[in-house]
């Protein structure tokens, strides 16, 4: 994916509309990867970079160039409310004339809830794959018994005899 990666990068870097970068969360970008919620690599996140999105498009060169060409434009937001239709207008207008501490509350709850569903699907994939280890065990030994108990020898025996049946 890295050479599509900067061939994309390449064609935007002129862009007046938006632009394609990558960061090494490795590196000097490892706060700004923390600070946006990057756990794997590559990740691609996209928009407005106070409030980026995860991409789940496709990985090609031309998948990534459609994106691009469909996506990265000025959006709507605080400093692009012309780019905004009337109910988004309204809900920043109603957020502009909130006071700083009442903002930064909003913003506090909605990362809390956002972790309290992280947390939770992190707990509930735990439970599942516990459960499909022991659903996989139990299959393993019923599967060992079901052979220990003749079944393949079983088949042999009727393979046999219909063999020899039809000799007859």
């Amino acid at each position: 994916m890295k050479p599509d990666w900067d061939k994309l990068m390449a064609e935007w870097k002129d862009s007046t509309s938006g632009g394609v970068f990558d960061v090494d969360c490795t590196t000097g970008g490892k706060s700004l990867c923390e600070q946006h919620g990057v756990r794997g690599y590559p990740t691609i996140k996209w928009g407005d970079p106070s409030d980026l999105q995860d991409y789940k498009g496709g990985r090609s060169l031309a998948d990534l160039k459609k994106f691009a060409s469909e996506n990265l434009k000025p959006v709507c937001s605080p400093g692009n409310l012309d780019l905004c239709d009337a109910d988004k207008k309204k809900q920043i207008e109603e957020m502009m004339a909130m006071s700083d501490g009442d903002l930064e509350a909003k913003i506090k709850e909605g990362k809390a809830e956002e972790s309290k569903l992280e947390e939770t699907f992190k707990t509930e994939v735990k439970a599942l794959q516990t459960k499909y280890e022991q659903l996989q065990k139990d299959k393993e030994e019923g599967l060992k018994k079901v052979k220990e108990s003749g079944l393949g020898l079983m088949q042999a025996v009727a393979a046999h005899k219909k063999k020899t049946k039809s000799e007859l």
